[in-house]
């Protein structure tokens, strides 16, 4: 799999330089992710056919519009073809999905994602060329049951395809060793980023540094590979 930042420059995208969102669909995910965008700064236009909707959330993004997406006029007059990341967002109508992204990728979108809500929705978004289809039942799933298997695991993000920064805490038998005697690079083919400590993080950290009770390590590699680190302290 391979991840956003890759996916964004093969559609000639710079995601330094993303300003506009459009969100389709305005459940509770296209809710979050509209009003999130626009706290950060981006313009946001959101869509819904359900004017109920698109009240509750205008005062809180750029524009909100009351349309039925699988109108390809409709989007357009919106200006949804402006846009630099389109965000589908509709969950419970499968062919008002995928008709919506077919009609934003037409419109000449660079970059459409799409939400999905079964493996073989998922499968038709692929194969009509969506650049992300995104699947938050299963991947939250997914999540808690690693944080389940691993529960020293506090929480976790994304680097790349394969490779996680994981927010951990650190389990007792490792509690006084130096980084340097846990050499975690030879032994797991990890690396401890960050020491949070209090209110201060370390960044720079000495090999001689000591993990204390209470520290929170920021480590950098696979969820194989920290599932073994944690199994064996």
């Amino acid at each position: 799999m391979k991840s956003l930042s890759y996916r964004l420059k093969r559609a000639g995208l710079d995601k330094t330089k993303l300003n506009s969102f459009a969100v389709i669909g305005l459940g509770r995910f296209g809710v979050a992710v509209a009003t999130t965008l626009e706290r950060m700064g981006f313009s946001v236009i959101a869509i819904d056919k359900d004017e109920t909707k698109v009240e509750e959330i205008k005062d809180y993004v750029s524009y909100a519009k009351v349309l039925d997406s699988t109108n390809i006029n409709a989007l357009r007059e919106a200006g949804v073809q402006n846009v630099d990341v389109a965000i589908v967002s509709i969950a419970h109508d499968v062919e008002a999905s995928v008709l919506t992204a077919l009609l934003v990728k037409e419109l000449g979108v660079k970059f459409v994602i799409s939400r999905a809500i079964s493996e073989p929705h998922e499968k038709i978004l692929e194969r009509i060329g969506v650049d992300l289809v995104v699947y938050p039942e299963r991947d939250m799933g997914v999540r808690l049951a690693q944080r389940l298997v691993v529960p020293n695991v506090i929480d976790y993000m994304e680097f790349s395809a394969n490779i996680k920064i994981f927010e951990v805490e650190p389990p007792e038998p490792i509690i006084g060793k130096t980084i340097q005697e846990l050499d975690l690079r030879k032994n797991y083919n990890l690396s401890i980023i960050a020491i949070q400590r209090g209110s201060e993080v370390i960044g720079n950290i000495n090999p001689f540094e000591r993990i204390q009770r209470g520290d929170i390590l920021y480590i950098i590699g696979t969820f194989e590979d920290i599932s073994k680190f944690l199994s064996r302290t």
